[in-house]
């Protein structure tokens, strides 16, 4: 046996005679920009050369016949947007990929599970990247479904925006992420389920959702609307256990959003460190306060507000618990986002996508901007501000990645027909999708 052992690593040593294939040729790509919106909340550039080397942004040339300097071997094509307004991949900052609202949706939560909604994500995230978004934060699914997803899209076995996931949301006992409420006879979860009395059970369910891969942590700082509870909209976390969220997630490496509705929740997770307050429906004076004096983002979801309220109308569509939060909560979002939007807030866009149809989006645009945003900084809500937001993604090193399109960032990128700084409703009517420098969904007029 050792005469065996000491053969074969004689012929390991023995330099390879076999003739190496030839290393592909690089391959760049030149965007023919009639204007190149590069860095939303500067001035736009007309009839530009994108230079795209490999998956990232190397340069952006004056001239639409512009060529870098290149070698012979190097792979050279050419994508046609003279007549068109190309401008950063969009970022949603709330999506559950893993999810879409529907009048069946309580049944479904008990005869699917995790593989199913990992399933029915992938047609989800077929639809958000077609839509324009490149990127975005999913914000609460099961960790068993989401996480596979997301690693799935990132080694390209399927189709989708870059993900940054929370996992599981956590909850306290009968609170909006409780998966239990509303069923009879299902045993209470645990906090490896996402379900967390007390600072010390609160600290192992952040830990675990992070050894199952999270990338952020989300709570549900107060009650929901959606949830099957009459426990309100107000806080559901005591201050310590806040403390001890934020704490653990933080020393681990990561944000935490917060689901919060209720003013006193609102604030309360501010105060203990939150880095996002998804929806604050009813913050106040101090609510903003607090905002501006942390740094902490306002992510709005405005379009789950008016779809809650539509589908609150629809006789036996929502369980009776949650039609009276819905007609109470919808309405107030689009006031609280006007006096936050003037009072200086820092808002990156977020949609709750999953609430209402996976690749509609970018209505949430239009109501930014109805509720008093212009359009160009709803832009930057949904871009720049949202990358700092996100912060970071699988294989990144800084939020300049995703969300501009400068040298060594990502090249994610949209195309529409007209400009959308003036008038987003063209944000619907994306033309042209590309994610990494590869074209996802083409328009075009051949």
């Amino acid at each position: 046996m050792l005469h065996v052992c000491a053969i074969a690593a004689v012929l390991l040593a023995q330099p390879s005679t076999a003739v190496d294939a030839p290393a592909p040729a690089p391959r760049v790509t030149l965007v023919r920009c009639g204007t190149l919106l590069a860095v939303p909340g500067q001035p736009p550039r007309t009839n530009c050369t994108l230079v795209i080397s490999g998956d990232r942004v190397a340069q952006v040339l004056d001239g639409l016949d512009a060529r870098p300097a290149t070698g012979d071997s190097v792979n050279i094509r050419e994508i046609d947007c003279r007549e068109l307004f190309v401008l950063p991949g969009l970022i949603d900052c709330h999506v559950h990929l893993t999810f879409q609202q529907s009048a069946d949706s309580r049944l479904r939560r008990v005869t699917e599970g995790p593989a199913d909604a990992a399933l029915r994500g992938v047609g989800y995230a077929r639809a958000t990247i077609e839509a324009g978004f490149t990127s975005v934060r999913d914000v609460g699914g099961p960790a068993e479904a989401i996480i596979p997803l997301r690693d799935a899209i990132q080694r390209g076995d399927i189709v989708g925006p870059r993900v940054i996931t929370s996992g599981k949301s956590i909850s306290v006992t009968g609170g909006h992420a409780d998966p239990t409420n509303g069923y009879i006879g299902l045993a209470p979860p645990t906090p490896l389920e996402g379900v967390a009395d007390g600072p010390d059970a609160c600290r192992q369910a952040v830990r675990h959702q992070i050894k199952l891969g999270a990338d952020l942590i989300k709570i549900t700082a107060t009650g929901g609307v959606l949830s099957v509870s009459t426990a309100g909209t107000a806080q559901h976390f005591t201050n310590e256990e806040l403390e001890a969220l934020v704490q653990t997630s933080h020393a681990m490496g990561r944000k935490v959003a917060a689901h919060a509705h209720g003013t006193d929740g609102i604030n309360a997770a501010l105060k203990a460190g939150c880095d996002s307050i998804e929806h604050a429906t009813f913050q106040d004076a101090e609510s903003i306060a607090l905002f501006k004096s942390t740094g902490a983002y306002y992510v709005p979801t405005l379009l789950a507000g008016a779809t809650v309220v539509e589908n609150a109308q629809k006789p036996g569509y929502y369980h009776r618990a949650v039609v009276a939060k819905a007609l109470l909560t919808g309405p107030a979002m689009t006031e609280t986002f006007r006096r936050a939007h003037e009072a200086g807030v820092k808002i990156a866009f977020g949609t709750d996508a999953g609430i209402f149809d996976h690749g509609t989006n970018a209505r949430e645009f239009q109501l930014m901007v109805d509720a008093g945003m212009p359009p160009a900084r709803a832009i930057i809500a949904a871009t720049v501000d949202a990358a700092r937001l996100c912060g970071r993604f699988p294989g990144s090193s800084g939020s300049g990645e995703v969300g501009v399109l400068a040298p060594d960032a990502f090249a994610d990128f949209i195309a529409v027909t007209s400009d959308p700084t003036k008038d987003v409703s063209v944000l619907r009517s994306i033309t042209l999708v590309a994610k990494g420098g590869e074209v996802i969904i083409d328009r075009r007029t051949k």
